[in-house]
């Protein structure tokens, strides 16, 4: 069980999500809290999962940003870690890896560039990716 101090897992999603939606829509962290009548400190604490959204606040987060407030608990995970399959534990770390990437300023851009490139050079950038993937990976089992 976590620490009192420490965010709890569905404060720190939640928060992702806010972030991840808010600037997917080019909304700047004062533009949303003014918006729900908070600080843009406020707005940093809910993002980072420090602080819990409140149903009000949330309510009025998910209109700004145009989503259901259900949509902020997408994705959240399920599995039950301590009894968890090597197979859920590799899914639940392959959807925390793609959050973070997706929280990332460079995730959000190139998730709002993509789609506009034609699909043969969206798969020539995919294999891309996976050859430069697979590069760091050998790296990193060298060094």
């Amino acid at each position: 069980m976590a620490a009192d101090h420490e965010p709890h897992l569905v404060d720190i999603h939640v928060g992702a999500r806010v972030r991840m939606r808010r600037k997917s829509l080019g909304l700047s962290q004062t533009q949303l809290a003014e918006s729900v009548g908070i600080t843009f400190q406020q707005l940093q604490k809910y993002e980072r999962g420090a602080n819990r959204v409140s149903a009000s606040k949330l309510y009025g987060i998910a209109v700004t940003l145009q989503a259901s407030v259900a949509w902020f608990f997408e994705g959240l995970s399920v599995v039950d870690l301590a009894n968890a399959t090597d197979e859920q534990m590799h899914d639940e770390r392959r959807t925390k890896s793609l959050q973070r990437f997706m929280m990332s300023s460079e995730g959000v851009e190139l998730a709002t560039l993509v789609p506009k490139i034609p699909l043969h050079q969206r798969r020539q950038i995919l294999a891309l990716a996976r050859s430069l993937g697979e590069t760091e990976d050998a790296s990193a089992k060298v060094g």
